[in-house]
Protein backbone atom coordinates (compact mmCIF):
# COMPACT_ATOMS: atom_id res chain seq x y z
CA UNK A 1 0.00 0.00 0.00
CA UNK A 2 2.97 2.27 0.33
CA UNK A 3 2.57 3.41 -3.27
CA UNK A 4 -0.69 5.17 -2.51
CA UNK A 5 -0.75 8.69 -1.06
CA UNK A 6 -2.68 7.49 2.00
CA UNK A 7 -2.32 10.67 4.03
CA UNK A 8 -3.50 12.86 1.15
CA UNK A 9 -6.48 10.54 0.73
CA UNK A 10 -7.23 10.79 4.48
CA UNK A 11 -7.22 14.60 4.17
CA UNK A 12 -8.87 15.17 0.81
CA UNK A 13 -11.55 12.45 0.64
CA UNK A 14 -13.56 14.00 3.54
CA UNK A 15 -13.02 17.54 2.16
CA UNK A 16 -14.16 16.58 -1.38
CA UNK A 17 -17.04 14.54 0.09
CA UNK A 18 -17.99 17.66 2.09
CA UNK A 19 -18.03 19.80 -1.06
CA UNK A 20 -20.15 17.17 -2.91
CA UNK A 21 -22.61 17.14 0.01
CA UNK A 22 -22.67 20.92 -0.05
CA UNK A 23 -23.59 20.80 -3.74
CA UNK A 24 -26.84 18.93 -2.93
CA UNK A 25 -28.14 22.34 -1.88
CA UNK A 26 -31.42 22.83 -0.08
CA UNK A 27 -33.22 20.64 2.45
CA UNK A 28 -35.36 19.12 -0.33
CA UNK A 29 -32.42 16.83 -0.96
CA UNK A 30 -31.75 16.14 2.72
CA UNK A 31 -31.95 12.29 2.43
CA UNK A 32 -29.37 12.39 -0.40
CA UNK A 33 -27.11 14.74 1.62
CA UNK A 34 -27.24 12.36 4.61
CA UNK A 35 -26.47 9.30 2.48
CA UNK A 36 -23.53 11.03 0.73
CA UNK A 37 -22.16 12.30 4.06
CA UNK A 38 -22.21 8.83 5.56
CA UNK A 39 -20.57 7.35 2.45
CA UNK A 40 -17.88 10.10 2.55
CA UNK A 41 -17.23 9.57 6.27
CA UNK A 42 -17.02 5.76 5.96
CA UNK A 43 -14.71 6.04 2.92
CA UNK A 44 -12.57 8.53 4.88
CA UNK A 45 -12.29 5.94 7.69
CA UNK A 46 -11.50 3.04 5.33
CA UNK A 47 -8.52 4.87 3.74
CA UNK A 48 -6.97 5.34 7.20
CA UNK A 49 -7.02 1.60 8.05
CA UNK A 50 -3.88 0.83 5.91
CA UNK A 51 -2.06 3.40 8.11
CA UNK A 52 -2.59 0.98 11.00
CA UNK A 53 -1.98 -2.27 9.11
CA UNK A 54 1.04 -1.00 7.16
CA UNK A 55 2.69 0.82 10.08
CA UNK A 56 6.21 -0.19 11.07
CA UNK A 57 6.41 -0.11 14.90
CA UNK A 58 10.18 -0.55 14.89
CA UNK A 59 11.14 2.91 13.59
CA UNK A 60 10.66 6.43 14.91
CA UNK A 61 11.03 7.97 11.44
CA UNK A 62 8.09 9.51 9.62
CA UNK A 63 6.16 7.02 7.51
CA UNK A 64 3.85 7.36 4.49
CA UNK A 65 5.78 10.56 3.64
CA UNK A 66 4.58 12.79 0.79
CA UNK A 67 6.49 15.81 -0.44
CA UNK A 68 5.55 18.24 -3.22
CA UNK A 69 6.55 21.91 -3.67
CA UNK A 70 3.72 24.32 -2.83
CA UNK A 71 5.13 27.88 -2.67
CA UNK A 72 8.73 27.43 -3.88
CA UNK A 73 9.69 31.08 -3.36
CA UNK A 74 9.40 30.71 0.40
CA UNK A 75 10.39 27.05 0.40
CA UNK A 76 6.90 26.04 1.60
CA UNK A 77 6.09 22.43 0.71
CA UNK A 78 3.10 20.15 0.81
CA UNK A 79 4.91 17.80 3.19
CA UNK A 80 3.01 15.06 5.03
CA UNK A 81 4.08 12.18 7.24
CA UNK A 82 2.87 10.19 10.22
CA UNK A 83 4.73 8.64 13.14
CA UNK A 84 3.55 6.61 16.14
CA UNK A 85 2.27 9.78 17.82
CA UNK A 86 0.11 11.17 15.04
CA UNK A 87 -1.12 8.04 13.25
CA UNK A 88 -3.61 7.05 15.95
CA UNK A 89 -5.19 10.51 15.92
CA UNK A 90 -5.86 10.36 12.18
CA UNK A 91 -7.75 7.08 12.65
CA UNK A 92 -9.59 8.37 15.75
CA UNK A 93 -10.62 11.53 13.91
CA UNK A 94 -11.95 9.57 10.92
CA UNK A 95 -13.86 7.22 13.25
CA UNK A 96 -15.42 10.10 15.19
CA UNK A 97 -16.55 11.71 11.91
CA UNK A 98 -18.65 8.61 11.11
CA UNK A 99 -20.16 8.82 14.62
CA UNK A 100 -20.99 12.50 14.20
CA UNK A 101 -22.73 12.01 10.85
CA UNK A 102 -24.83 9.25 12.41
CA UNK A 103 -25.49 11.39 15.52
CA UNK A 104 -27.11 14.19 13.50
CA UNK A 105 -29.07 11.80 11.23
CA UNK A 106 -32.55 12.52 12.59
CA UNK A 107 -31.87 15.44 14.87
CA UNK A 108 -30.69 18.01 12.33
CA UNK A 109 -33.63 19.04 10.14
CA UNK A 110 -32.52 22.49 8.89
CA UNK A 111 -29.58 23.04 6.55
CA UNK A 112 -28.74 19.31 6.61
CA UNK A 113 -26.24 19.40 3.73
CA UNK A 114 -24.34 22.39 5.17
CA UNK A 115 -24.19 20.78 8.64
CA UNK A 116 -22.74 17.49 7.41
CA UNK A 117 -20.43 19.21 4.93
CA UNK A 118 -18.93 21.33 7.73
CA UNK A 119 -18.06 18.19 9.69
CA UNK A 120 -16.58 16.37 6.72
CA UNK A 121 -14.42 19.35 5.71
CA UNK A 122 -13.31 19.78 9.30
CA UNK A 123 -12.39 16.10 9.52
CA UNK A 124 -10.09 16.47 6.49
CA UNK A 125 -8.49 19.63 7.91
CA UNK A 126 -7.89 17.94 11.29
CA UNK A 127 -6.14 15.04 9.55
CA UNK A 128 -4.03 17.70 7.83
CA UNK A 129 -2.99 19.12 11.21
CA UNK A 130 -1.96 15.69 12.51
CA UNK A 131 0.12 14.84 9.45
CA UNK A 132 1.64 18.18 8.31
CA UNK A 133 5.45 18.26 8.41
CA UNK A 134 5.69 21.79 7.03
CA UNK A 135 5.22 24.62 9.52
CA UNK A 136 3.18 26.80 7.19
CA UNK A 137 1.03 23.89 6.00
CA UNK A 138 0.35 23.05 9.66
CA UNK A 139 -0.59 26.66 10.32
CA UNK A 140 -2.98 26.80 7.35
CA UNK A 141 -4.76 23.62 8.47
CA UNK A 142 -4.67 24.78 12.12
CA UNK A 143 -6.43 28.03 11.27
CA UNK A 144 -8.76 26.61 8.63
CA UNK A 145 -10.14 24.03 11.09
CA UNK A 146 -11.57 26.92 13.12
CA UNK A 147 -13.97 27.97 10.39
CA UNK A 148 -16.21 24.86 10.18
CA UNK A 149 -16.45 24.61 13.97
CA UNK A 150 -17.23 28.33 14.24
CA UNK A 151 -20.08 27.85 11.76
CA UNK A 152 -21.34 24.68 13.48
CA UNK A 153 -21.61 26.45 16.84
CA UNK A 154 -22.85 29.74 15.35
CA UNK A 155 -25.57 28.28 13.07
CA UNK A 156 -26.85 25.10 14.75
CA UNK A 157 -26.09 26.00 18.37
CA UNK A 158 -28.27 27.05 21.32
CA UNK A 159 -29.70 30.50 22.17
CA UNK A 160 -26.31 32.04 23.10
CA UNK A 161 -24.52 30.54 20.13
CA UNK A 162 -23.22 33.74 18.53
CA UNK A 163 -21.45 34.78 21.76
CA UNK A 164 -19.96 31.29 22.23
CA UNK A 165 -18.78 31.01 18.61
CA UNK A 166 -17.23 34.46 18.71
CA UNK A 167 -15.45 33.82 22.00
CA UNK A 168 -14.10 30.48 20.75
CA UNK A 169 -12.83 32.11 17.52
CA UNK A 170 -11.17 35.12 19.14
CA UNK A 171 -9.43 33.11 21.85
CA UNK A 172 -7.98 30.63 19.41
CA UNK A 173 -7.01 33.27 16.87
CA UNK A 174 -5.16 35.34 19.46
CA UNK A 175 -3.16 32.28 20.45
CA UNK A 176 -2.30 31.31 16.91
CA UNK A 177 -0.97 34.77 16.09
CA UNK A 178 1.92 34.26 18.51
CA UNK A 179 2.42 30.83 17.01
CA UNK A 180 2.87 32.42 13.56
CA UNK A 181 5.46 34.90 14.86
CA UNK A 182 7.45 32.05 16.45
CA UNK A 183 7.30 30.18 13.14
CA UNK A 184 8.67 33.19 11.24
CA UNK A 185 11.60 33.44 13.69
CA UNK A 186 12.39 29.75 13.09
CA UNK A 187 12.05 30.22 9.33
CA UNK A 188 14.59 33.05 9.28
CA UNK A 189 17.04 31.34 11.63
CA UNK A 190 16.96 28.00 9.84
CA UNK A 191 18.10 29.63 6.62
CA UNK A 192 14.67 29.75 5.02
CA UNK A 193 13.14 26.34 5.83
CA UNK A 194 9.59 25.69 6.97
CA UNK A 195 10.25 21.97 7.52
CA UNK A 196 9.27 21.01 11.09
CA UNK A 197 11.91 18.25 11.08
CA UNK A 198 14.62 20.86 10.19
CA UNK A 199 13.42 23.00 13.09
CA UNK A 200 13.81 20.00 15.40
CA UNK A 201 17.57 20.06 14.65
CA UNK A 202 18.02 23.85 14.73
CA UNK A 203 20.36 25.19 17.50
CA UNK A 204 18.61 28.05 19.34
CA UNK A 205 20.04 30.20 22.21
CA UNK A 206 18.29 29.96 25.57
CA UNK A 207 16.67 33.42 25.56
CA UNK A 208 15.08 32.82 22.16
CA UNK A 209 14.01 29.32 23.23
CA UNK A 210 12.09 30.69 26.20
CA UNK A 211 10.25 33.24 24.07
CA UNK A 212 9.41 30.64 21.38
CA UNK A 213 8.26 28.19 24.05
CA UNK A 214 5.99 30.83 25.62
CA UNK A 215 4.53 31.71 22.18
CA UNK A 216 3.82 28.02 21.55
CA UNK A 217 2.47 27.63 25.08
CA UNK A 218 -0.10 30.38 24.62
CA UNK A 219 -1.20 29.03 21.21
CA UNK A 220 -1.57 25.46 22.35
CA UNK A 221 -2.82 26.19 25.87
CA UNK A 222 -5.87 27.93 24.40
CA UNK A 223 -6.59 24.90 22.25
CA UNK A 224 -6.16 22.30 25.00
CA UNK A 225 -7.55 24.44 26.94
CA UNK A 226 -5.37 24.88 29.99
CA UNK A 227 -6.28 26.97 33.00
CA UNK A 228 -6.61 30.13 32.92
CA UNK A 229 -7.48 30.34 29.17
CA UNK A 230 -10.16 27.66 29.41
CA UNK A 231 -13.28 29.78 29.75
CA UNK A 232 -14.30 29.55 26.08
CA UNK A 233 -14.76 25.76 26.28
CA UNK A 234 -17.78 25.44 28.62
CA UNK A 235 -19.57 28.19 26.64
CA UNK A 236 -18.78 26.54 23.31
CA UNK A 237 -19.92 23.12 24.54
CA UNK A 238 -23.17 24.34 26.05
CA UNK A 239 -24.20 26.11 22.86
CA UNK A 240 -22.85 23.64 20.29
CA UNK A 241 -25.16 20.98 18.79
CA UNK A 242 -24.43 17.41 19.92
CA UNK A 243 -22.21 16.66 16.89
CA UNK A 244 -20.20 19.85 17.48
CA UNK A 245 -19.62 18.93 21.12
CA UNK A 246 -18.50 15.40 20.18
CA UNK A 247 -15.92 16.65 17.65
CA UNK A 248 -14.72 19.48 19.85
CA UNK A 249 -14.16 17.16 22.82
CA UNK A 250 -12.92 14.12 20.94
CA UNK A 251 -10.57 15.80 18.44
CA UNK A 252 -10.53 19.61 18.80
CA UNK A 253 -8.90 19.60 22.24
CA UNK A 254 -6.21 17.17 21.07
CA UNK A 255 -4.78 19.64 18.55
CA UNK A 256 -3.21 21.74 21.28
CA UNK A 257 -1.76 18.76 23.10
CA UNK A 258 -0.42 17.39 19.82
CA UNK A 259 1.22 20.79 19.16
CA UNK A 260 3.25 20.43 22.39
CA UNK A 261 4.70 17.10 21.20
CA UNK A 262 5.38 18.25 17.65
CA UNK A 263 6.62 21.79 18.35
CA UNK A 264 7.27 22.80 21.96
CA UNK A 265 9.25 19.80 23.22
CA UNK A 266 11.46 19.00 20.19
CA UNK A 267 12.09 22.61 19.00
CA UNK A 268 12.76 24.17 22.43
CA UNK A 269 14.00 21.30 24.66
CA UNK A 270 16.00 23.48 27.07
CA UNK A 271 13.16 25.91 27.61
CA UNK A 272 10.79 22.92 28.03
CA UNK A 273 12.95 21.64 30.90
CA UNK A 274 13.35 25.14 32.34
CA UNK A 275 9.62 25.94 32.29
CA UNK A 276 8.30 22.42 32.96
CA UNK A 277 7.43 23.50 36.52
CA UNK A 278 5.11 26.22 35.14
CA UNK A 279 3.24 23.79 32.85
CA UNK A 280 2.98 21.16 35.63
CA UNK A 281 1.60 23.79 38.03
CA UNK A 282 -1.02 24.93 35.46
CA UNK A 283 -1.88 21.28 34.74
CA UNK A 284 -2.38 20.46 38.43
CA UNK A 285 -4.61 23.53 38.86
CA UNK A 286 -6.67 22.27 35.91
CA UNK A 287 -6.84 18.77 37.37
CA UNK A 288 -7.73 19.68 40.96
CA UNK A 289 -9.49 23.06 40.85
CA UNK A 290 -11.51 22.45 37.68
CA UNK A 291 -12.62 19.11 39.17
CA UNK A 292 -14.24 21.04 42.02
CA UNK A 293 -15.74 23.54 39.55
CA UNK A 294 -17.36 20.60 37.71
CA UNK A 295 -18.84 19.42 40.98
CA UNK A 296 -21.12 22.46 41.34
CA UNK A 297 -22.47 22.58 37.75
CA UNK A 298 -26.22 22.42 37.23
CA UNK A 299 -25.95 21.93 33.45
CA UNK A 300 -24.86 18.44 32.28
CA UNK A 301 -22.93 19.70 29.27
CA UNK A 302 -21.07 22.24 31.39
CA UNK A 303 -20.16 19.51 33.86
CA UNK A 304 -18.71 17.27 31.13
CA UNK A 305 -16.95 20.30 29.56
CA UNK A 306 -15.18 21.05 32.84
CA UNK A 307 -14.39 17.35 33.23
CA UNK A 308 -12.72 17.51 29.75
CA UNK A 309 -10.50 20.39 30.96
CA UNK A 310 -9.51 18.32 34.02
CA UNK A 311 -8.74 15.27 31.84
CA UNK A 312 -6.68 17.36 29.41
CA UNK A 313 -4.79 18.79 32.44
CA UNK A 314 -3.69 15.22 32.99
CA UNK A 315 -2.38 15.07 29.44
CA UNK A 316 -0.22 18.20 29.69
CA UNK A 317 1.03 16.94 33.07
CA UNK A 318 2.13 13.66 31.46
CA UNK A 319 4.08 15.48 28.71
CA UNK A 320 6.24 17.62 30.96
CA UNK A 321 7.52 14.99 33.37
CA UNK A 322 9.86 13.77 30.61
CA UNK A 323 9.49 10.05 31.14
CA UNK A 324 8.18 7.47 28.70
CA UNK A 325 5.40 6.32 31.02
CA UNK A 326 4.06 9.87 31.43
CA UNK A 327 4.03 10.70 27.68
CA UNK A 328 2.60 7.33 26.60
CA UNK A 329 -0.02 7.61 29.36
CA UNK A 330 -0.91 11.09 28.12
CA UNK A 331 -1.31 9.84 24.53
CA UNK A 332 -3.49 6.93 25.70
CA UNK A 333 -5.51 9.37 27.79
CA UNK A 334 -6.04 11.58 24.70
CA UNK A 335 -7.40 8.71 22.62
CA UNK A 336 -9.47 7.39 25.51
CA UNK A 337 -10.88 10.86 26.16
CA UNK A 338 -11.90 10.90 22.47
CA UNK A 339 -14.11 7.85 23.03
CA UNK A 340 -15.38 8.68 26.52
CA UNK A 341 -16.11 12.39 26.26
CA UNK A 342 -17.61 11.87 22.77
CA UNK A 343 -19.88 9.22 24.28
CA UNK A 344 -20.79 11.42 27.27
CA UNK A 345 -21.79 14.30 25.02
CA UNK A 346 -23.74 11.97 22.76
CA UNK A 347 -25.58 10.50 25.77
CA UNK A 348 -26.52 14.00 26.97
CA UNK A 349 -27.63 14.77 23.39
CA UNK A 350 -29.89 11.68 23.40
CA UNK A 351 -31.65 12.92 26.54
CA UNK A 352 -31.77 16.50 25.26
CA UNK A 353 -33.50 15.39 22.04
CA UNK A 354 -36.29 13.92 24.17
CA UNK A 355 -36.70 16.46 26.99
CA UNK A 356 -35.09 19.62 25.51
CA UNK A 357 -33.27 20.42 28.73
CA UNK A 358 -29.69 19.98 29.89
CA UNK A 359 -30.38 20.89 33.53
CA UNK A 360 -29.70 18.03 35.94
CA UNK A 361 -32.65 19.15 38.08
CA UNK A 362 -35.11 18.47 35.22
CA UNK A 363 -34.31 14.76 35.19
CA UNK A 364 -34.48 11.84 37.62
CA UNK A 365 -35.68 8.29 37.18
CA UNK A 366 -34.46 8.01 33.54
CA UNK A 367 -33.61 4.31 34.18
CA UNK A 368 -37.33 3.50 34.58
CA UNK A 369 -38.03 4.65 31.03
CA UNK A 370 -34.71 4.04 29.23
CA UNK A 371 -33.00 0.97 30.78
CA UNK A 372 -30.75 0.24 27.74
CA UNK A 373 -29.61 3.84 27.61
CA UNK A 374 -28.99 3.93 31.37
CA UNK A 375 -26.68 0.88 31.07
CA UNK A 376 -24.56 2.54 28.36
CA UNK A 377 -24.51 5.85 30.20
CA UNK A 378 -23.33 4.02 33.31
CA UNK A 379 -20.36 2.51 31.42
CA UNK A 380 -19.30 5.91 30.08
CA UNK A 381 -19.75 7.61 33.45
CA UNK A 382 -17.50 4.95 35.00
CA UNK A 383 -14.94 5.38 32.22
CA UNK A 384 -15.04 9.16 32.79
CA UNK A 385 -14.31 8.55 36.48
CA UNK A 386 -11.40 6.22 35.54
CA UNK A 387 -12.76 2.79 36.49
CA UNK A 388 -10.33 -0.11 35.84
CA UNK A 389 -11.12 -2.13 32.67
CA UNK A 390 -12.22 1.05 30.90
CA UNK A 391 -9.95 3.15 28.70
CA UNK A 392 -10.22 6.08 31.16
CA UNK A 393 -8.22 4.13 33.73
CA UNK A 394 -5.28 3.09 31.54
CA UNK A 395 -4.10 6.59 30.65
CA UNK A 396 -4.62 8.03 34.14
CA UNK A 397 -2.86 5.06 35.75
CA UNK A 398 0.17 5.42 33.45
CA UNK A 399 0.41 9.19 34.07
CA UNK A 400 0.18 8.71 37.86
CA UNK A 401 2.84 5.97 37.56
CA UNK A 402 5.07 8.38 35.63
CA UNK A 403 4.36 11.11 38.22
CA UNK A 404 5.42 8.90 41.15
CA UNK A 405 8.84 8.58 39.52
CA UNK A 406 8.94 12.35 39.00
CA UNK A 407 7.67 13.72 42.34
CA UNK A 408 5.47 12.12 44.99
CA UNK A 409 3.37 15.22 45.71
CA UNK A 410 2.66 15.82 42.02
CA UNK A 411 1.50 12.19 41.83
CA UNK A 412 -0.61 12.63 44.97
CA UNK A 413 -2.38 15.71 43.60
CA UNK A 414 -2.87 14.05 40.22
CA UNK A 415 -4.31 10.93 41.81
CA UNK A 416 -6.79 13.00 43.84
CA UNK A 417 -8.62 13.65 40.61
CA UNK A 418 -9.76 10.04 40.61
CA UNK A 419 -11.83 10.83 43.71
CA UNK A 420 -13.11 14.21 42.51
CA UNK A 421 -13.79 12.80 39.00
CA UNK A 422 -15.82 9.97 40.47
CA UNK A 423 -17.64 12.45 42.71
CA UNK A 424 -18.93 14.80 39.99
CA UNK A 425 -19.56 12.09 37.36
CA UNK A 426 -21.40 9.63 39.57
CA UNK A 427 -23.33 12.32 41.41
CA UNK A 428 -24.60 13.61 38.10
CA UNK A 429 -25.47 10.04 37.07
CA UNK A 430 -27.33 9.39 40.31
CA UNK A 431 -29.42 12.55 40.02
CA UNK A 432 -30.25 12.04 36.35
CA UNK A 433 -30.78 8.31 36.09
CA UNK A 434 -31.88 6.98 39.48
CA UNK A 435 -34.80 7.90 41.77
CA UNK A 436 -38.43 8.42 40.92
CA UNK A 437 -39.74 10.09 37.80
CA UNK A 438 -40.80 13.60 38.81
CA UNK A 439 -40.88 15.40 35.45
CA UNK A 440 -43.69 14.53 33.01
CA UNK A 441 -41.25 14.96 30.09
CA UNK A 442 -39.11 12.16 31.52
CA UNK A 443 -42.25 10.06 31.84
CA UNK A 444 -42.79 10.35 28.08
CA UNK A 445 -39.22 9.28 27.11
CA UNK A 446 -38.68 6.32 24.78
CA UNK A 447 -35.64 4.07 25.00
CA UNK A 448 -32.85 4.43 22.43
CA UNK A 449 -33.56 3.47 18.81
CA UNK A 450 -31.37 1.32 16.57
CA UNK A 451 -29.23 4.25 15.32
CA UNK A 452 -28.51 5.54 18.85
CA UNK A 453 -27.82 1.97 20.03
CA UNK A 454 -25.29 1.48 17.21
CA UNK A 455 -23.42 4.72 18.06
CA UNK A 456 -23.30 3.94 21.79
CA UNK A 457 -22.24 0.33 21.10
CA UNK A 458 -19.35 1.47 18.81
CA UNK A 459 -18.09 3.95 21.42
CA UNK A 460 -18.53 1.37 24.21
CA UNK A 461 -16.53 -1.18 22.19
CA UNK A 462 -13.68 1.35 21.77
CA UNK A 463 -13.74 2.23 25.49
CA UNK A 464 -13.71 -1.41 26.66
CA UNK A 465 -11.20 -2.69 24.09
CA UNK A 466 -8.75 0.02 25.01
CA UNK A 467 -9.36 -0.57 28.73
CA UNK A 468 -8.92 -4.35 28.60
CA UNK A 469 -6.16 -4.57 26.00
CA UNK A 470 -4.21 -1.30 25.55
CA UNK A 471 -1.12 -3.00 24.05
CA UNK A 472 -1.94 -2.34 20.33
CA UNK A 473 -2.18 1.38 21.14
CA UNK A 474 0.93 1.66 23.30
CA UNK A 475 3.22 -0.42 21.10
CA UNK A 476 2.55 1.85 18.09
CA UNK A 477 3.70 4.95 19.95
CA UNK A 478 6.53 3.36 21.95
CA UNK A 479 9.46 3.89 19.54
CA UNK A 480 8.35 7.44 18.61
CA UNK A 481 8.03 8.45 22.27
CA UNK A 482 11.49 7.07 23.16
CA UNK A 483 13.01 8.94 20.20
CA UNK A 484 11.25 12.16 21.32
CA UNK A 485 12.61 11.78 24.88
CA UNK A 486 16.12 11.11 23.54
CA UNK A 487 15.83 14.25 21.40
CA UNK A 488 14.53 16.40 24.27
CA UNK A 489 17.36 15.27 26.57
CA UNK A 490 20.00 16.84 24.27
CA UNK A 491 20.65 20.57 24.66
CA UNK A 492 20.34 22.95 21.70
CA UNK A 493 22.34 25.78 23.19
CA UNK A 494 25.62 26.26 21.38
Amino acid sequence: MSGYPLLSLAIWIPIIAGLVVLATGSDRNAPLARALSLAGAVLGLLVTIPLWTGFDNGTAAMQFVELAPWIPRFNINYHLGADGISMLFVILNSFITVIVVLAGWQVIEQKVAQYNAAFLIMSGLMNGIFTALDGMLFYVFFEASLIPLYLIIGVWGGPNRVYAAFKFFLYTLAGSLLFLIAQLYLFINSGGSFSILDWHQLPIPMGAQIWIFLAFLVAFAVKVPMWPVHTWLPDAHVEAPTGGSIVLAAIGLKLGAYGFLRFSLPITPDASHELAGLVIALSLIAVVYIGFVALVQADMKKLVAYSSIAHMGFVTLGFFMFNAMGIEGALVQMISHGFVSGAMFFSIGVMYDRVHSRQIADYGGVVNKMPKFAAFFMLFAMANAGLPATSGFVGEFMIILGAVGYNFWVAFLAASTMIVGAAYTLWMYKRVVFGNVTNHHVDEMDDINGREFLILALLAAGTLYMGLYPLPFTEVMHTSVNELLRHVAVTKIQ
